[in-house]
């Protein structure tokens, strides 16, 4: 199991913070939420990783502990610096 941190989310309303915590229950491979940390399993399908990437973004929640999701199988996309997420999740691009 892999625990991230989602404490310090600025909700815009109750109904917000609602939506939350039931968009997160729905994607694949979320098992719980313990307070602020959302529990998950260790390996996450394409998907389901899509989904965290996009719920961390809109949330503004710490992406950056989603890097140890990066594996030799899903590094290609996952890991391209041309995406959205890449900075918030690996750091700059080494040059």
């Amino acid at each position: 199991m892999i625990y991230l941190d989602c404490s310090g989310v600025h909700f815009g309303s109750q109904l917000d913070e609602k939506h939350l915590f039931e968009w997160a229950m729905e994607i694949s491979g979320v098992l719980r939420w313990e307070q602020d940390t959302l529990v998950v399993r260790t390996n996450l399908s394409q998907a389901s990783l899509r989904d965290l990437l996009a719920l961390f973004s809109r949330y503004q929640i710490p992406m950056a502990q989603l890097s140890q999701f990066r594996t030799s199988k899903n590094e290609d996309w996952f890991a391209a610096p041309k995406t959205y997420w890449y900075n918030r999740v690996f750091g700059k691009p080494a040059r």
